[in-house]
């Protein structure tokens, strides 16, 4: 029998040691197996089902929402009085992308022109398209500013011709027109005449070329030959540089298209991407770690310096002619209107611009643009980008629509393009890189300590099968024919030639000693060993002697 326990332990020892080196084993080459499947399923290839779907058609749903600044008292700031303006919105857009024309090429990159198309939802926004809002007539108070340099008699022209038009300071509008366009004479007028002028050769709106439209020829790096270049940009429209700007660093096209980033992020890394809308490339630094339905991510958010002037941050130099920091000039590939971008209700601006506008307050919440991403894919999990188009109006001499009005930065609208992954796609990303790394990451721990604990406990079974049971303790009973104590000083077993078991007891007495050998049966050792000392309050078990009261 203790053989056969023996045995039994050291199967389990083996097995102990196997468990323990598969748990050890899972847990040096798990980090790269993990690595080498992220890296797989990255790569920008039609093989990868889910990543290339992810990335050609963006199954997670997009909307622009957009608040109009609607001008409360515009005949007032024809007499030089603060700006008043009241917050109207949101109008809701359901944002459609399409990439279209994809061509992947030799050199590890590919090709595309991705459409994107805009739907009204009326259910998630404040209003409808049908309302009425009054803003600055950019084609008026913006042409007023690019002609202010004209000679005189010029300008009087320019002045005479919007009378003509009946174009006036203030445009009031439904948020439909505003949006994709509205007939006028003076547009047409301009495109027949004057062709290339303006940005748009029909209707003109404020997201007139957004609408039904392509955001440029990208190439971008597929990762075959190098996934940390995945999704970075290789070219746009076949430049690898701008040139819209005055510096080389403020021209370069940095980061990826702003909708995938490449894998293994650290806390370290920034978030770059080049905007076409906002003609340059933008970069966000890390703010905090935290989770999403049990998904980890890190959240990047825009940096003060991101709009700041060419004083407070010396490499924006190359965005300037600038006015205050917070303000982005954009005129340079606006066909120089005077056109501003900033951070909604001038967030993170100076703080002068808000004394020039009443009804702002900005606020990091509701105005800060940020993306939480997954740091081990490189996939944004939520995105907020959020934008304010601003308008650059003053009086002008000789075009009189100015009037007396003050210098001033005017906020227009802000938009917030912001998108999430939600549902299945959600729940397959969990799956394949959440939940299962995590498995195999507490596998290899539960392996190694069920071999430590399987080990530990097979080697004290094989101990106590080869050791034996150490000899009981010394005991003192009671005689009941003395009255006397009796010390049980030797207790053992033996065999004898036929391999019949017995015990003998020795008994040491205050005045003599003698052996009792009587054989090992349970019922009748116990009665002889009565019999014998007469004593009632010791039991002979099992070769041993126990004290039971």
């Amino acid at each position: 029998m203790a053989i056969e326990k023996s045995k039994i332990a050291i199967g389990f020892i083996v097995a102990g040691i196997l468990m323990l080196l598969f748990g050890i084993i899972t847990a040096i080459i798990g980090p790269t197996v993990m690595k080498n499947e992220v890296e797989k399923n990255t790569i920008i290839d039609p093989k990868n089902d889910l990543s290339y779907t992810m990335w050609r058609d963006l199954p997670v749903p997009f909307f622009m929402s957009v608040y109009f600044f609607h001008v409360l008292n515009p005949e007032e700031i024809l007499k030089g009085e603060k700006p008043m303006v009241e917050q109207r919105g949101p109008y809701v857009y359901r944002k459609q992308c399409q990439k279209e024309n994809i061509t992947f090429h030799p050199n590890s990159t590919v090709s595309y022109k991705e459409y994107r198309q805009y739907f009204f939802e009326p259910s998630m926004s404040v209003g409808n398209e049908s309302d009425v809002i009054t803003i600055p007539n950019m084609l008026v108070l913006g042409a007023a500013v690019m002609l202010e340099d004209m000679p005189y008699a010029v300008r009087l022209l320019i002045s005479a011709t919007f009378k003509t038009f009946k174009e006036g300071p203030f445009l009031t509008k439904t948020v439909g027109e505003l949006m994709w366009g509205y007939d006028s004479d003076l547009v047409a007028f301009l495109n027949k005449y004057l062709p290339g002028m303006l940005p748009a050769s029909g209707k003109f709106g404020l997201f007139s070329e957004f609408n039904n439209s392509n955001t440029g020829l990208f190439t971008i790096h597929t990762g075959r030959d190098d996934i940390t270049k995945v999704h970075k940009v290789d070219s746009w429209n076949g430049l690898t540089e701008l040139k819209y700007w005055k510096t080389p660093q403020c021209n370069m096209i940095n980061g990826t298209a702003g909708q995938l980033w490449p894998p293994f992020m650290t806390k370290e890394s920034t978030l770059n991407f080049y905007s076409p809308d906002a003609c340059r490339s933008l970069e966000l630094v890390y703010q905090r770690s935290g989770e999403m339905q049990g998904i980890p991510l890190y959240r990047f958010v825009a940096p003060n310096t991101m709009f700041a002037n060419g004083t407070d941050y010396p490499p924006n130099e190359g965005f300037c002619p600038c006015r205050q920091s917070g303000l982005l000039n954009v005129s340079s590939c606006r066909h120089n209107s005077p056109v501003f971008i900033s951070h909604p209700h001038f967030f993170n601006a100076d703080p002068a611009l808000l004394d020039y506008v009443l009804g702002l307050s900005p606020t990091e919440e509701e105005h800060g643009l940020f993306i939480d991403i997954h740091p081990l894919t490189g996939v944004p999990l939520n995105v907020s980008i959020r934008l304010q188009l601003n308008l650059y109006m003053k009086r002008v001499s000789g075009i009189t629509e100015t009037g007396k009005i003050s210098e001033v930065v005017m906020p227009m609208l802000w938009f917030e393009e912001n998108g999430y992954i939600d549902g299945p796609i959600l729940s397959t990303f969990k799956t394949q890189l959440v939940i299962l790394p995590a498995v195999m990451e507490y596998m290899q721990y539960i392996f190694i300590a069920l071999g430590l604990l399987t080990i530990v406990v097979a080697v004290f079974v094989f101990y106590k099968v080869k050791v034996g049971t150490p000899p009981p303790s010394i005991c003192c009973c009671c005689c009941s024919a003395c009255g006397s104590f009796h010390g049980f000083n030797h207790v053992f077993s033996r065999a004898d030639g036929n391999g019949a078991g017995e015990t003998i007891l020795r008994i040491t007495e205050p005045k003599k000693a003698f052996d009792t050998i009587f054989p090992i049966t349970a019922t009748y050792r116990t009665r002889s060993l009565k019999q014998m000392i007469g004593y009632k309050g010791c039991i002979y078990i099992s070769g041993a002697i126990q004290k039971i009261h």
